[in-house]
C-alpha cells in the first residue's frame, strides 16, 4: 500500500475521468548521484502503460529532462511528454523545441570547468539549458550557484531555477506550469481534471496551475510549504499508489 507524506494526506484513488501528470525524478525514480544512473523498473513501464490506456491517452510526463532522455528512459513507451520543465513538449506526436543560444557553449565549457575541482559534480548541457548538479560533490554548491549568478549576466532572458541540490539557467517565460495549461488545453487532457504529482520546487507551477483548472497536486515528500492537496512519502509509495490505480473503473 502507498505510503502518505508525513505532513499531507493521501490523495484518492486514481480516477479514470482524471488527466495525470507526473513528475520523473524524486516522482516516479528514485534519485541517482548521476541523473543517467536511475533506474527503471519494468513493472513500472507497464503501469505506465495500462493507466495511459485506461486514461483514454491523457497521462504525460512532466521532466526537466529531454525527451530523447524520458524516451530511452520509459521506452517501450512514447507518452505525452514535457521536457526541460516546459521548453520541449510533445503531444498527438507533435514535438516542440526551444532554439538554443550560442552563449550557453561558453557557459558549459566555463562550468565545466569550475566543476573539476570537485569529483561529483556535474554540468549537465541540456541543450536549450544548463544544469549544474552537486548532489555527489556537497561541497561544490555554493562555487555553483557564485557561478550561476555570474554567468547569468551573459544570457539575458534567461533566468535561475533551483531545485533539489542542482540550479538550471533557463529561458524565461516556460516552466512546468504553463505547460501543464498548455496540454489541458488540448485532447486527450481537455475537459478531465487535472492532477500533477511532484517533488522539487520546480514543480509548485504546476501544482498552482493543477488547482487553478478544478484540480489539485500531490507532493512527495516532506518539503513545505507547497501548493499540494496531498503527500505521498517517496517515489516507492507513487509507484504503489499508481499501481493501486490498475483497479480503476
Amino acid at each position: 500500500m502507498s505510503t502518505p507524506s508525513p505532513t499531507l494526506p493521501a490523495p484518492p484513488a486514481v480516477s479514470s475521468e482524471w488527466a495525470l501528470f507526473l513528475d520523473v525524478d524524486g516522482t516516479l525514480l528514485d534519485f541517482a548521484d548521476v541523473p543517467g544512473d536511475v533506474l527503471v523498473d519494468p513493472g513500472l513501464i507497464d503501469v505506465l502503460a495500462v493507466l495511459h490506456g485506461r486514461l483514454d491517452g491523457a497521462l504525460a510526463l512532466v521532466s526537466g529532462r529531454r525527451l530523447a532522455q524520458l524516451d530511452a528512459l520509459f521506452a517501450p513507451l512514447k507518452l505525452p511528454a514535457v521536457g526541460l520543465h516546459g521548453l520541449e513538449r510533445r503531444e498527438d506526436g507533435h514535438q516542440e523545441r526551444h532554439p538554443r543560444p550560442v552563449a550557453l557553449d561558453t557557459a558549459v565549457a566555463w562550468g565545466q570547468a569550475l566543476a573539476q575541482r570537485y569529483p561529483g559534480a556535474r554540468v549537465e548541457d541540456k541543450g536549450t539549458t544548463i544544469a549544474l548538479h552537486w548532489r555527489a560533490a556537497p561541497d561544490a554548491e555554493d562555487l555553483l550557484r557564485q557561478y550561476a549568478d555570474s554567468i547569468l549576466i551573459e544570457l539575458p532572458g534567461y533566468h535561475l531555477q533551483y531545485g533539489n541540490m542542482v540550479v538550471e539557467l533557463r529561458p524565461d517565460g516556460a516552466h512546468k506550469g504553463s505547460a501543464v495549461v498548455d496540454l489541458l488545453a488540448h485532447p486527450p487532457f481537455h475537459g478531465r481534471r487535472p492532477v500533477f504529482v511532484g517533488d522539487d520546487l520546480t514543480d509548485e507551477h504546476a501544482f498552482q496551475a493543477v488547482g487553478s483548472h478544478g484540480g489539485f497536486g500531490v507532493l512527495v515528500g516532506s518539503r513545505q510549504p507547497s501548493a499540494a492537496r496531498y503527500g505521498l512519502h517517496d517515489p516507492a509509495a507513487v509507484r504503489a499508489w499508481l499501481e493501486e490505480g490498475l483497479s480503476l473503473a
